[in-house]
């Protein structure tokens, strides 16, 4: 499940801090096709963030305040950043909290059983599983199943940006975890709509015609839909 964000005065300033960093890009024409085959009129980009110190700095502490509100850090043995663009994100995190860090592979590397996990993991603990953002959800169904296999429980996943657009719920439900998320594009259009980003009232009126029903709207533009949503 994903769990309440934080409050939305919040979760407007991190959107308004996303739109200056850069990190949003507007379709003009075709839309944008994510990994998982959704079609979106909007794109993030969270890897720009490493660019700005002062910013990340306050994204990691409003993901602290944001982890300790719901629990999500009581008993934790370690940070996991999932790769690649969740790593140095988990390294901040992992550094405030004084835990070992470890990182997730897309898939495993090397010969033979090798693990898709690289770091001291430690066997039966519980690891928070950090990235820059979910749109589908399905590399997180697979780097929870890698660290399950790796012998390490997730409860808990930790992004900047949640897309809060397209069905995750029937993918995340069956492995119990929570996400926490500081934005969405709820709120990156709240975001917009207020100016001074330079988005033009017809992008503007775009995402709000996706924010209404993004599975049609991918549909309707050569996407997935939420009758043929591809597996994880």
């Amino acid at each position: 499940m994903t769990t309440p964000a934080a409050k939305t005065g919040n979760t407007l300033a991190v959107a308004h801090a996303l739109l200056d960093a850069g990190c949003v890009s507007f379709c003009t024409r075709e839309p944008y096709r994510l990994p998982s085959g959704w079609a979106s009129p909007v794109y993030m980009d969270c890897r720009r963030l490493i660019a700005y110190p002062a910013l990340r700095r306050d994204l990691v502490q409003r993901a602290l305040v944001l982890l300790r509100e719901q629990g999500a850090l009581d008993g934790l043995d370690s940070v996991t950043g999932g790769e690649a663009s969740g790593i140095a994100l988990a390294a901040w995190i992992a550094e405030s909290l004084s835990l070992p860090l470890q990182y997730v592979r897309k898939r495993a590397a090397g010969l033979g059983n090798a693990s898709q996990v690289e770091g001291a993991v430690i066997a039966g603990g519980r690891t928070l599983l950090v990235d820059d953002m979910m749109a589908a959800g399905h590399s997180k169904v697979r780097f929870c199943k890698a660290l399950a296999a790796a012998g390490q429980s997730v409860r808990d996943i930790f992004v900047v940006f949640d897309y809060r657009t397209f069905p995750t719920q029937p993918l995340l439900a069956p492995l119990g975890v929570r996400v926490h998320a500081l934005a969405s594009w709820q709120d990156v259009h709240r975001a917009a709509a207020e100016g001074g980003h330079g988005v033009s009232p017809q992008a503007l009126d775009k995402l709000g015609d996706f924010l209404k029903d993004p599975s049609a709207w991918s549909a309707s533009h050569g996407g997935a839909s939420a009758q043929s949503v591809p597996s994880p």
